[in-house]
């Protein structure tokens, strides 16, 4: 094996629904042929029960092959990349409802991180402390540019205001979801106190640190720092 990716397809076994799962294991199946006519030779996986769905895309596309060196990526051209390519805004549309999942998904996969969990299954997703980052840096771009979203056909601007109406209605939904027992023994309101300020930072036009947190009151003074160590969210399929 000599090029492999990331972990790129998200999706995960769905247990107790068979047109879920297969529509899920379809998202793979796409996504993974996707990179093997890139040139990749191996892959990530984000959970075991892909692992056959991916080799049969692979081995199917190598035809026995140890690797595609020397390959050109099935039906494509060298790209030609300019310095202004690199700085272009990213299109799409902007939400409300993408600004609650953003905060759902980061609180909850900060508290799973607070309890010692690396990578967290959320909402039949594989996530990791990439996830968490994302979403927080996605809100906080919207919040100092007051961005306009789309608040079901009515424009709403961005403003810490809004975010922290948006925290208080997605920690009860949280808690809804998973539970007022495990709500309570979890550490979702130590993940939001952490999360919350680390998106909106009082208004600051610098992106605030992740994981600085304000010291409990009567504690004494501190900055904890989160340090994102390496964690095992994947595993690497390589085909030989």
């Amino acid at each position: 094996m000599c090029a492999t990716t990331k972990l790129q397809a998200a999706q995960i076994p769905i247990k107790d629904d068979a047109a879920a799962n297969e529509a899920a294991l379809e998202l793979v199946r796409k996504d993974k042929l996707r990179e093997v006519r890139a040139g990749h030779d191996g892959t990530w996986a984000a959970h075991p029960g892909l692992i056959p769905a991916i080799r049969e895309v692979f081995e199917g596309h190598l035809g026995g092959r140890p690797n595609q060196i020397g390959d050109a990526p099935a039906g494509q051209e060298p790209a030609t990349v300019a310095a202004e390519d690199l700085i272009q805004p990213p299109r799409g549309a902007r939400t409300v409802d993408g600004l609650r999942l953003n905060a759902r998904v980061g609180v909850q996969y900060l508290a799973a991180w607070l309890a010692g969990s690396g990578s967290v299954p959320l909402y039949n997703l594989m996530e990791d402390a990439a996830t968490a980052e994302i979403s927080r840096v996605q809100n906080w771009q919207w919040l100092r540019h007051g961005a306009a979203l789309d608040a079901g056909g009515v424009e709403v601007r961005a403003t810490p205001e809004l975010l922290a109406r948006v925290m208080e209605e997605e920690m009860a939904r949280i808690q809804a979801e998973v539970g007022p027992e495990r709500f309570r023994q979890g550490r979702y309101a130590e993940a939001r106190r952490i999360l919350q300020p680390a998106v909106h930072g009082a208004g600051a036009r610098r992106l605030p640190d992740a994981g600085r947190v304000q010291p409990h009151r009567g504690a004494p003074s501190r900055r904890c720092v989160a340090v994102q160590a390496l964690s095992v969210v994947g595993i690497v399929v390589a085909f030989e």
